[in-house]
């Protein structure tokens, strides 16, 4: 990976400190801010507080600079790592920025796990910037979340609709702030497809099927949480095979590449035998084992089509895995997983404002042709304490059974036409699903917050001839 991209020599480049997942880690999170320092490397140094349960390198001070330089092309980069349980707390970060003295702190996951950052936002912002990349929204506009946005300088919204509602629920405040659309982006390098004669592939396809003859696979990849609606993408499954003749039936497979069981979803071996019983016609493959980026190339290249049925989703990241390795989607029509399937009108991808916010009820009906929409059927709001009001927008299984059979009536040759067609997309100016399209998206958003940022004054003032305050006419009663 040559980086030339915006280069700074070592002494010139402003120092960020990343707060989120361990950037060694496999998880979504940690995923993308790898992706990030090595696409930014030449340009910034970088500080991880990196995060994980029960840390067993917390405390310790490691230089990831050696490996950030075999991965990213360069020689001169520096990456430092704090290993830390959860993402750190006020004592840490204090000591942090009086030790590494970053020009910006960068953030990236859920608002909520940074509570205790952004209530000491008045003593940080007084030297240093806040930029935070917002991984996850969806409607009702989050107004319980903006204290967290007007305690940051920058938002990098992953989404459209995203960028839309971070804009919503600042108000008036948004004129302060600088949002920009920032899509996650992966390595095309390592996710590309492969030739179906390949040695490796065949050797990894006929382990991973038993050595069956199957013609058609779809796939899974994901946590096992409740939101993702895996024993809904079950049942769609099974109605789909239902549907066939027995001998295609036992050509077909579904590959999920989770954890059978998790304390936030459910036990997917129990549905598994409620749905499936002991019928070998089904073909239903768990691959929970942890592997590297070059196996998972494998897994998705073993199969035909990767489906996301999930009710609020900021992004999906294994549908960007999916289209990059040219295999077509199915979602459901939610959250980020639109800007992904490229909805348009007239030919160009649409926007999102506060008269048209999201496309899930099937407003726009133009998509790209490597995309099967499904549609939610139900929306209700779910909440907890620190999320009081989410919409959750299901589709029905059935619907996504149909979308299956459409992917599958096609000819093989059709499927790997339209799933090229979306890595080409993936891969282009417009969309930009790519490490380095992040990385140039940071690069240019971060040097225009350095040349435009002002220090946080510690008092707001308010005039107060200005104030209206809204009085409601009572009675005092004794």
């Amino acid at each position: 990976m040559n980086q030339s991209f915006a280069y700074l020599p070592p002494n010139e480049r402003k120092k960020i400190l990343l707060i989120c997942d361990d950037i060694r880690v496999h998880s979504g999170v940690a995923t993308v801010a790898r992706e990030l320092v090595l696409n930014t490397a030449q340009h910034f140094n970088w500080v991880n507080v990196g995060g994980a349960i029960n840390h067993p390198d917390a405390g310790k001070r490691m230089d990831l600079s050696a490996d950030t330089n075999n991965n990213a092309g360069l020689t001169d980069s520096s990456v430092i790592l704090y290993p830390t349980n959860g993402y750190g707390d006020a004592r840490i970060i204090r000591q942090l920025i009086n030790m590494e003295k970053p020009d910006a702190i960068f953030l990236i996951t859920d608002p909520r796990y940074f509570i205790w950052l952004f209530q000491i936002e008045n003593e940080i912002r007084k030297t240093t910037p806040i930029v935070y990349l917002n991984i996850w929204d969806d409607y009702p506009a989050p107004m319980y979340n903006r204290p967290y946005y007007e305690s940051c300088d920058t938002l990098l919204a992953i989404s459209k609709q995203t960028k839309n509602i971070n804009t919503l629920v600042l108000g008036d405040k948004v004129k302060n702030k600088i949002i920009e659309y920032v899509p996650h982006g992966l390595n095309e390098n390592v996710f590309k497809p492969l030739d179906i004669s390949t040695p490796e592939l065949k050797e990894f396809k006929k382990n991973l099927f038993g050595g069956k003859e199957i013609d058609f696979a779809l796939f899974f990849n994901s946590r096992n949480i409740r939101r993702k609606q895996i024993p809904d993408t079950l049942m769609a499954y099974k109605l789909f095979v239902d549907g066939l003749p027995e001998e295609q039936a036992k050509k077909c497979a579904f590959v999920l590449h989770t954890q059978v069981v998790d304390d936030n979803g459910t036990d997917l071996e129990a549905v598994r035998e409620m749905l499936f019983g002991d019928n070998p016609k089904y073909n239903i493959i768990f691959s929970p084992a942890m592997l590297p980026a070059d196996q998972m190339n494998l897994l998705y290249n073993s199969t035909d089509c990767q489906i996301l049925l999930t009710n609020n989703e900021g992004w999906g990241l294994s549908l960007t895995e999916a289209l990059l390795v040219g295999n077509p989607i199915i979602a459901n029509v939610t959250g980020g997983m639109q800007d992904q399937m490229r909805f348009s009108k007239k030919g160009k991808w649409i926007d999102f404002d506060a008269k048209f916010p999201s496309n899930h009820n099937g407003t726009v009906k133009e998509h790209g042709e490597w995309a099967f929409p499904v549609y939610p059927t139900n929306r209700s709001i779910q909440g907890s304490p620190l999320t009081p009001y989410i919409w959750d927008d299901r589709c029905n299984a059935e619907d996504a059974a149909a979308q299956i059979k459409a992917v599958y009536n096609l000819s093989k040759e059709e499927r790997k036409a339209r799933g090229a067609k979306g890595r080409e997309w993936a891969l282009s100016d417009e969309a930009g699903f790519t490490g380095k399209n992040m990385g140039k998206k940071v690069i240019t958003t971060l040097d225009k917050l350095f040349k435009t940022w002002k220090p946080r004054e510690k008092y707001e003032l308010i005039n107060a001839n200005e104030v209206k305050p809204k009085v409601v006419p009572h009675e005092l009663v004794y």
